[in-house]
């Protein structure tokens, strides 16, 4: 699990992109049959896919050691924080909870030191 300049990746990097990966690939997937190919902009479908995307984009990059993709996946669970208040507070909560330990394990000692070891791909 080591990056191209050798530094090891923390098992959290690890854990949260792969998390990301599955959530984006399976919300892709899931999401998919929503879609209208007729008329793609008809509904949210296409918003929708392309914010499992992101996330899966979030997580490959951070696997690649790119720090704009810790950025990335705390951007996209905090947008998730602020639509989940149009839903339930018991999502609101969840969300928070995820972005909470998200932030925790993405910015500990060792997480940003592999980050700062991969300025480039």
């Amino acid at each position: 699990m080591n990056d191209a300049s050798g530094s090891r990746r923390p098992l959290s990097v690890t854990v949260v992109a792969l998390l990301l990966i599955v959530a984006g690939a399976v919300g892709l997937v899931y999401h998919a049959r929503e879609i209208d190919l007729r008329q793609p902009f008809q509904n949210d479908a296409v918003w929708v896919e392309l914010v499992r995307v992101l996330a899966i984009v979030a997580g490959v990059f951070m696997l690649r050691c790119q720090n704009w993709a810790r950025w990335l996946a705390m951007v996209w669970i905090g947008f998730h924080v602020v639509i989940s208040v149009l839903h339930s507070w018991q999502q609101v909560a969840m969300h928070a909870v995820i972005f909470a330990v998200f932030a925790y394990l993405l910015f500990r000692p060792a997480a940003n030191r592999y980050f700062q070891t991969g300025r480039s791909i």
